[in-house]
């Protein structure tokens, strides 16, 4: 498979090149390159014990890469992690906090802690946190723990932020909203970082990602650039009394089924668009035309049985 890993070279925030970590006779990481660029929301996917959080991990500076070389705002964060510091924003998977220390006391410690800091009474009302903002640490749901450590992470108005498994613990209304801000944070000039296994949120989400297995980048693309390449075609359906035989040339169109009234149209690209505007150039508008396209799971899922087949 071909790999786009590179961002505009001038706009680049985060390069990877080669990144290789291993552990004994294991390589968490094994060649991993990919570049961001500034104001992404960039995705990694992919099954536990791939290569996530191991990468996200030694480009953050936490762990010491065996080869590869990493750059993040320009610096080295193997050897000049106090100069980043107080640049990058990060939201562990694994992270703990004193059991007594309550959250506006978290809160309020790391925005002393940084030279430059937002409030940090609206980012515990963002990440719903007021109302516990008085809560120790062990008292705290699972769901509050994570929003608390999105909401340290932001606390210093990174330029760079890493957030993984994010919405880990949320509800289904907590995770959506959890979304929006993170198209807030982006909005504010930060660049996110986001390691997740949730499809619908890489999807939603990310304006390029990467998939991981086994250590390796297996593919990088828009999430609707995997869906094209790897997940397959899109079908839209109407109904229609009469014949459209002219609709199997249509631009992208592979195959036209008709079953009665039913017509199903399979094929590729912006096949809405082109069904669409041919339908309404011979006078027919259906008020039921839709698509069904496919899904960055699906196209994920044909990445790893690809891999699989791979000798």
């Amino acid at each position: 498979m071909g790999i786009p890993t590179s961002a505009n070279a001038a706009d680049t925030v985060v390069a990877v090149s080669d990144l290789t970590r291993v552990y004994g006779h294991r390589r968490a990481a094994d060649g991993v390159s990919f570049a961001v660029g500034r104001g992404e929301i960039y995705g990694i996917i992919g099954p536990n014990g791939s290569g996530k959080t191991t990468s996200i991990e030694c480009v953050q500076g936490l762990r010491v890469p065996t080869s590869g070389t990493i750059r993040v705002l320009g610096l080295d964060p193997a050897t000049q992690r106090g100069a980043l510091r107080h640049r990058i924003g990060s939201q562990l998977q694994e992270s703990a906090l004193p059991d007594r220390l309550r959250v506006w006391e978290a809160l309020d410690l790391f925005a002393t802690l940084s030279p430059k800091s937002r409030d940090w009474r609206g980012l515990a009302r963002d990440w719903g946190l007021w109302e516990s903002r008085s809560t120790a640490f062990a008292d705290l749901s699972g769901g509050q723990r994570q929003r608390l450590f999105v909401a340290l992470a932001l606390v210093n108005e990174p330029e760079v932020v890493f957030l993984d498994e994010m919405t880990t613990g949320l509800d289904p209304s907590a995770r959506h909203a959890a979304w929006e801000l993170v198209g807030e944070v982006r909005d504010r000039g930060a660049t996110v970082v986001l390691v997740t296994h949730f499809m619908d949120e890489a999807e939603a989400l990310c304006d390029r990602i990467a998939v991981f297995r086994d250590g390796r980048v297996l593919a990088i693309d828009t999430p609707a650039g995997l869906v094209q390449r790897f997940a397959g075609e899109s079908t839209v359906q109407f109904t229609h009394e009469g014949d459209v035989p002219w609709l199997s040339a249509c631009e992208g169109v592979s195959a036209v089924h008709r079953s009665g009234t039913h017509f199903a149209v399979r094929g590729e690209g912006p096949l809405l668009a082109h069904v669409a505007a041919a339908l309404v150039a011979h006078g027919i508008a259906p008020l039921d035309l839709s698509v069904e396209r496919p899904t960055l799971e699906q196209a994920y899922l044909r990445i790893s049985e690809m891999e699989d087949r791979t000798p």
